[in-house]
C-alpha cells in the first residue's frame, strides 16, 4: 500500500501498557500468529507494528509470537495465490481496503477471508461509518480522511473549483489513481461531487491548469515538502506528523473542499484457511481495545476505528476530522470502480 513514509513518535511504550489493555481476554492458548501486512506499519520512525507484536505477546504472558510478512504486491500476491490453489502462510491481512476487498470478491470464487463476528465481543464498539464490508469479514481498525495540504502563504483552496481557478494554475500535486491509496481516494473524492458523467470533465480542467500527478504518496509528498508546489492531496492528520518536527504549521494547512474530506478506512480480515483462527481472533479483538486503538491512531497518524480511543491530547489537537466526510459504499464501487480508475487513466495517467 502507498502510505505515509514518516510516522510520528507519540505515546507510551508497550511495557507501559501490555498490563493495562482493558476488555481483552487473552485467552486463545499460545502459538504464533503471522500477520500480512504493509511495510510502513512494521518499519520507519516508531511504527506500530513492534508496539502490538511486544504488548500481544507480554499480554499472553510470552506464550504467543507475532510474525510480520510484508507481501511485494500486498494483497494481490494471496488473490494469486488463492486462484492457483497455493498455500497461504499468514493468518490476519491488516491493511485492506474496500476497492481490493472488491477485487478480491471479483476474481476468487472460493473465500479467501471468513467472518469472526461470534468470536469478537469489541467487533459493536467500531463505528458504524466506517464499516465498509456488508459481509463483515473486513473489520476497520483506522481511517483516514483524504484532504488538501497547503501554504496558507501561498494558497487557500476551499473548494473544487478553486483548483482550476487560474490563480492557482500549477499549485496543486495529487498521486496517480492506480498506484496510490490517497490517490484514488481523491478520484473518487471528485467523482462524488461531478458523479460518473461529470469527473472527468473536471479533471480535463485540472489539466488545463496544469495539475501534476506523481506515482505513489511519498513521491507527491516530498515534492511538496521541497516547496515545488503549495498544494498536495495528503491526509487531514498531517499537523499530527509535523507538529513533532516544528511549531511552524504555515505549510501544513488542512483543507477540506466544500467542507469534505474522504474517508478511507482500513481494515483487517482472518484468512479462511489460518492455521491459528482462535490466535488470528484474539489478535484482531486486542486491536480494538482502547489503549491499542490509541496506539495505532497516534503511531499510523491515523483515527482510530472506535469511540473509546485512549488518544494523546497533541493528537486531538493537531487531527482533524472534516464537517461532511464522504465515501464511496462497498456496494456503489463493485461493478464501477475499475472502470472509473481505467477511464481516468486514459485521460490523465497518460
Amino acid at each position: 500500500m502507498q502510505r505515509r513514509a514518516f510516522l510520528t513518535t507519540v505515546g507510551a511504550g508497550a511495557a507501559a501498557t501490555a498490563g493495562c489493555l482493558g476488555g481483552f481476554r487473552g485467552d486463545s492458548g499460545g502459538g504464533t500468529v503471522t500477520v500480512a501486512t504493509y511495510e510502513s506499519f512494521v518499519d520507519g520512525n516508531d511504527p506500530v507494528g513492534p508496539w502490538l507484536k511486544d504488548a500481544f505477546e507480554s499480554a499472553h504472558g510470552g506464550d504467543v509470537t507475532v510474525e510480520f510478512e510484508v507481501p511485494d504486491s500486498g494483497v494481490n500476491q494471496y488473490i494469486q495465490r488463492a486462484d492457483q490453489g497455493a498455500d497461504i502462510d499468514a493468518d490476519l491481512y491488516v491493511g485492506l481496503n474496500v476497492d481490493e476487498l472488491i477485487r478480491i470478491d471479483e476474481t476468487l470464487d472460493d473465500a479467501l477471508f471468513d467472518v469472526p463476528t461470534a468470536e469478537l465481543s469489541r467487533q459493536d464498539r467500531i463505528l458504524d461509518e466506517l464499516k465498509f464490508d456488508p459481509d463483515g469479514r473486513a473489520l476497520p481498525y483506522d481511517t483516514g480522511y483524504i484532504s488538501l495540504v497547503y501554504d496558507e502563504s501561498e494558497a487557500e483552496p476551499q473548494t473544487f473549483a478553486d483548483l482550476t481557478a487560474d490563480r492557482n494554475r500549477g499549485d496543486l500535486i495529487v498521486q496517480n489513481a492506480q498506484q496510490s491509496d490517497p490517490g484514488r481516494a481523491f478520484l473518487l473524492w471528485t467523482i462524488t461531487q461531478f458523479g460518473e458523467d461529470g469527473y472527468l470533465d473536471y479533471w480535463s480542467d485540472l489539466q488545463d491548469n496544469d495539475v501534476r500527478v506523481l506515482g505513489s504518496w511519498s513521491d507527491a509528498y516530498n515534492a511538496y515538502l521541497s516547496e515545488e508546489a503549495p498544494m498536495v492531496v495528503s491526509y487531514s492528520t498531517d499537523q499530527v506528523f509535523a507538529s513533532q518536527d516544528t511549531d511552524d504549521l504555515t505549510r501544513h494547512q488542512i483543507g477540506f473542499l466544500n467542507d469534505q474530506g474522504y474517508a478511507n478506512p482500513e481494515g483487517m480480515a482472518r484468512f479462511a484457511n489460518t492455521d491459528s483462527p482462535d490466535l488470528a481472533a484474539d489478535l484482531m479483538e486486542f486491536m480494538l481495545t482502547p489503549e491499542a486503538q490509541g496506539q495505532i491512531a497516534m503511531k499510523n497518524v491515523q483515527f482510530p476505528a472506535v469511540d473509546d480511543a485512549e488518544l494523546d491530547p497533541e493528537f486531538e489537537q493537531y487531527a482533524h476530522v472534516p464537517p461532511e466526510p464522504v465515501t464511496f459504499a462497498y456496494d456503489e464501487l463493485a461493478g464501477n470502480l475499475e472502470g472509473w480508475i481505467e477511464d481516468w487513466a486514459r485521460q490523465v495517467a497518460q
